[in-house]
């Protein structure tokens, strides 16, 4: 990553959490994004090499294709852009009724050239990976009790410490 200067930014799937100084991108939200595009269909409306930071917060789980969205963010991030994505792991992937599926640990492997049995084409490097057992704090915040809240929050400190010393192993419990 080195000396990467974000000057342009999009939030991909912005829904309700729209972001300042990003360009902001949904179809279903009520919030009117910034671009309202069904990212089911490609390409894009953006040109290549067009983004130094994209982020992808819990949206590629709604979506028909994620390999095909991860190819396209390929195409508009610039050389060495900053992808972000967030996605549920596979043990709570069906917790929203749009959901379409969950992901495991292995998802980055297929942005890989050297795994062979699922590379899909599109090389990226993974910078970082990381397990949260308390999803979306920002959407939670506002359904739970505050003391459940607080207490879920305590509680993800300590699951996080543990599920990531092995991320890889852990997911499998």
């Amino acid at each position: 990553m080195g000396n990467l200067s974000i000057e342009k930014k999009l939030n991909l799937g912005s829904g309700e959490f729209k972001k300042a100084g990003f360009i902001n991108v949904d179809y279903y939200s009520v919030s009117e994004p910034d671009v309202r595009h069904d990212l089911n269909q490609f390409p894009y409306l953006f040109d290549d090499n067009d983004f130094d930071l994209i982020e992808a917060y819990h949206v590629l789980e709604h979506l028909k294709n994620p390999f095909s969205v991860v190819k396209e963010l390929h195409r508009i991030g610039k050389q060495n852009a900053l992808i972000i994505m967030r996605v549920p792991h596979f043990s709570r992937g069906f917790t929203h009724a749009e959901h379409k599926r969950g992901f495991d640990v292995s998802f980055p492997f297929s942005f890989d050239s050297n795994f062979k049995r699922g590379y899909q084409g599109t090389s990226l490097e993974l910078v970082e990976l990381k397990l949260h057992w308390f999803a979306q704090p920002e959407l939670k915040d506002t359904v739970l009790p505050k003391l459940i809240f607080y207490i879920s929050r305590v509680t993800e400190t300590i699951f996080d410490f543990i599920a990531n010393l092995s991320p890889y192993l852990c997911s499998r419990f």
